[in-house]
């Protein structure tokens, strides 16, 4: 992963302001522009299709690894896969470090310590063709955040939200998963809103912060919030023990699913913004559906089906731009 080969986060921004710009009216963008935005929605699907895979595995790890563990020693995994490519960078920029420490903590405290820790408590109860579906509400919220800093989402892209969010609703109201949700979607709906204001709070990422520097920092941030609730969890539900049924799912979200996935996903919303990254997100409830049935035996009725069409043709819509002739 060559992190440190990335574009400057500034160069980045004023793509993003100007795809932004020229998207909220609808209209056909610049070939580079074009380019650029293609480059940022295959990020987003990268990210995206990668973290259906942690679902599954917070799932399949719910009775031998307690969620915090899982989510601490994520982080850990994550902080030794980043650091080779950004401590160096880190070191340079500590003093950026310290003047943006309180962006920093944020972003760690909603995008690792909460988020994935949320969505591993809910793994305990609840199959992972639900949580995916849930999880699916956080594009809305990605979607709000940017138009209350200011930004016109554009006609295409809400009438594009508006679908997917309807298969989302749909599977939801509809039980298509067969079960009862329980606690397990109070669990998911936390963790959509954590990830939700994640997402959001990266348009402000200050442009002067190289993307390896955020990485590595917030993941070591937020193992360092999650330190005192890992102890507490070690003296009442006792350790785990590794083996390969435990520490090759570890491996897969400590180096994929967060060093890998976040990586694509914050530069995805530097390029084109976390409205349109968003949509993408949306179909991770059709990616965790397929993972689930193919890994864990999970099945997918027609009314999932139906309403996956839904969530692929509002995604297909709403990132999508008309020509004129």
């Amino acid at each position: 992963m060559a992190v440190d080969t990335e574009p400057h986060a500034g160069s980045a921004a004023s793509v993003a302001t100007t795809t932004a710009r020229a998207e909220s009216a609808d209209s056909p963008a610049p070939a580079g522009l074009r380019t650029s935005a293609l480059v940022g929605l295959l990020l987003a699907l990268v990210a995206t299709v990668v973290w259906s895979g942690s679902f599954v595995t917070s799932r399949a790890l719910h009775d031998t690894v307690p969620p915090v563990q899982h989510a601490f020693w994520r982080w850990i995994i994550a902080i030794v896969a980043v650091a080779p490519f950004a401590a160096r960078a880190a070191w340079r920029q500590r003093a950026l470090i310290r003047r943006h420490f309180g962006f920093l903590s944020l972003a760690a405290f909603l995008g690792v310590a909460v988020y994935n820790t949320l969505v591993n408590q809910a793994g305990v109860t609840t199959p992972a063709g639900t949580m995916g579906m849930i999880m699916a509400a956080s594009p809305v919220l990605m979607a709000l955040g940017e138009r209350l800093g200011g930004t016109r989402l554009g006609a295409r892209r809400v009438t594009g939200l508006a679908i997917a969010c309807a298969g989302v609703l749909l599977l939801t109201v509809g039980g298509g998963s067969g079960t009862s949700l329980g606690s397990g979607a109070l669990w998911m709906a936390g963790a959509a809103v954590s990830f939700g204001s994640y997402s959001a709070l990266l348009r402000r990422r200050p442009a002067e912060l190289a993307g390896s520097v955020v990485l590595l920092t917030t993941f070591v941030l937020g193992a360092l919030m999650l330190a005192p609730v890992y102890a507490v969890s070690l003296a009442t539900q006792g350790g785990f023990q590794v083996t390969t049924g435990t520490g090759l799912p570890l491996l897969y979200v400590g180096v994929c699913s967060s060093a890998l996935a976040f990586f694509a996903w914050n530069r995805a919303i530097a390029v084109i913004g976390a409205a349109r990254a968003g949509l993408v997100y949306y179909l991770q409830p059709v990616c965790v559906a397929l993972l689930s049935a193919v890994l864990l035996a999970e099945t997918t009725g027609p009314l999932q089906w139906l309403c996956m069409a839904l969530i692929l043709g509002g995604v297909a819509f709403g990132t999508t731009t008309t020509r004129t002739r």
